[in-house]
């Protein structure tokens, strides 16, 4: 299978995040309007077909004077990352940034390699021997994503490093901290939240501030 990467519009990048079962919010043609210092392009993936069968929000940080980008595509881009030839997803993104004027490009494969538990990071915390997430074993691992970061590298792309980022600011948290919601009520999650927590809460909805679905 052979893939070609165009610009795509707002609304056809809106219509295929929205029909996939999870999407990153950094990954929605919205997002870009939030990054005034860069430029944002939806991007598309389409197959021998035709079909539009993946898609990618590209920020492009314009060099002083240059026509040069740094390119940026946080937790994206959205395509089939367990594919055998993940190689032919990407050379044609690569292809295309290049000619788009893209001397680096960064992008955060939405992969999860490992979980720990709230139990053990709980327990890791009163363990003075840990002083990073790295020294807690992890709860669970995902033989798949260890298997994307390996054929990433294979491929010539190097993991970067916090400190280290190369003109790409903070970029993507390397931990993300989620909380179950489903089959809990609102008033169940609000007592698992700390009396700070729960504090600020009460402080906004005096305040006016309205939670809506989107």
């Amino acid at each position: 299978m052979s893939y070609r990467v165009k610009p795509i519009s707002r609304e056809e990048h809106l219509a295929f995040a929205t029909a996939r079962p999870a999407v990153s919010h950094m990954q929605v043609p919205s997002w870009g309007d939030a990054k005034p210092d860069w430029r944002a392009e939806s991007l598309g993936w389409s197959d021998d077909e035709g079909r539009l069968v993946g898609a990618g929000l590209v920020l492009l940080r314009p060099l002083p004077k240059l026509r040069r980008y740094l390119a940026y595509l946080p937790e994206g881009p959205v395509i089939d990352w367990t594919a055998t030839d993940l190689e032919e997803w990407l050379r044609p993104m690569l292809a295309y940034l290049k000619e788009r004027g893209a001397f680096s490009v960064r992008m955060g494969p939405p992969v999860v390699a490992r979980r720990w538990s709230a139990e053990a990071v709980k327990a890791a915390i009163a363990d003075p021997r840990a002083g990073r997430l790295r020294d807690v074993a992890a709860t669970a691992e995902e033989p798949r994503a260890l298997d994307v970061a390996d054929r990433l590298r294979r491929m010539g792309w190097r993991q970067s490093e916090p400190g280290g980022e190369d003109g790409f600011a903070a970029g993507q948290p390397r931990h993300v901290f989620q909380v179950p919601f489903a089959g809990r009520s609102l008033e169940e999650i609000r007592q698992g939240l700390n009396q700070q927590w729960r504090r600020n809460i009460n402080k906004a909805e005096k305040a006016g501030v309205k939670v809506v679905q989107g």
